[in-house]
């Protein structure tokens, strides 16, 4: 069975987003502008308030889904069509953009440790203009499974007998939190059926023989199984996988679609108030 090794490796660097939030990006970057149907990651973490506490005023969204995952702190979500949900350390969000969505993610804290990530999913040209959905799930929804060594939370897909909460089934995403102890191990069969990446915000690893530091993205080669090991100070990291969708992809800003001309009539559909066309179906626990 061929383990899957690295093919890119992409150190994440930081931007300002939101209202001045620093965040360390490594998909939607020179470096990697995208890997199918993963359009971008950000990882933001930070005890300094001055870091967070502007948040990500309203804005909008079409053609994509954002998926957001809380290590830590309070994020308060709220939109153009009255929904308004708590994300709270361990929970995670799923919200289906879709046709049209403006939102506002902001801290519920003056203080204290504000980290996660946030995740962009892109959607088939047959999905862009569908109607919204918003799925949320607190931290203690979320399975998690014991390993020698360590422990994985499944947020989506997949692991041993958990299934995650998430449900994303155009792309059949995986996505596992995995913390290993001092040289621990772990493995799981991953066919290249999925394009995947592994990253790293806690210690070290070492994957098909590399290193990979903290803030670290690895992009998965080809192959059958995935295997990666902690270093001297144990590991923490994020597995992800998804199906492609192999189409066009034309982004600006916060609008993902086919075309040119469809991002230029999402901007004109924004600019005369006319982005949000449909409720978003909300689901969870």
């Amino acid at each position: 069975m061929k383990i899957r090794t690295i093919r890119q490796v992409v150190p994440a660097f930081e931007v300002t987003e939101g209202a001045g939030v620093t965040v360390h990006r490594s998909i939607g970057t020179p470096a990697l502008k995208n890997l199918d149907p993963f359009l971008m990651l950000d990882h933001f973490g930070s005890d300094n308030p001055d870091d967070y506490i502007a948040g990500f005023p309203e804005h909008p969204h079409r053609g994509f889904i954002t998926f957001t995952y809380m290590l830590d702190g309070h994020m308060e979500h709220r939109d153009s069509m009255g929904n308004r949900g708590d994300l709270e350390a361990g929970g995670a969000q799923w919200m289906k953009a879709a046709s049209g969505v403006i939102h506002s993610e902001m801290p519920r804290q003056t203080d204290g440790l504000m980290r996660g990530f946030q995740l962009w999913i892109n959607l088939p040209a047959r999905e862009k203009m569908s109607d919204p959905q918003y799925q949320e799930f607190s931290a203690g929804s979320i399975p998690e499974v014991g390993v020698e060594g360590g422990r994985v939370r499944v947020l989506a897909g997949e692991f041993g007998t958990a299934r995650g909460v998430i449900e994303d089934p155009t792309t059949d995403v995986l996505y596992l939190d995995v913390a290993l102890g001092v040289e621990g191990s772990f493995s799981l069969p991953l066919d290249d059926a999925r394009n995947a990446f592994v990253y790293v915000f806690e210690g070290s690893a070492r994957l098909a023989g590399q290193p990979l530091p903290r803030h670290t993205l690895a992009v998965l080669d080809k192959g059958e199984r995935f295997e990666i090991q902690a270093g001297g100070e144990g590991a923490r990291f994020i597995l992800v996988a998804g199906r492609p969708i192999g189409e066009p992809v034309v982004q600006h800003g916060p609008f993902v679609m086919n075309a040119r001309e469809e991002i230029e009539q999402a901007f004109a559909n924004y600019r005369d108030g006319r982005l949000v066309r449909a409720r978003a179906a909300i689901a969870g626990d």
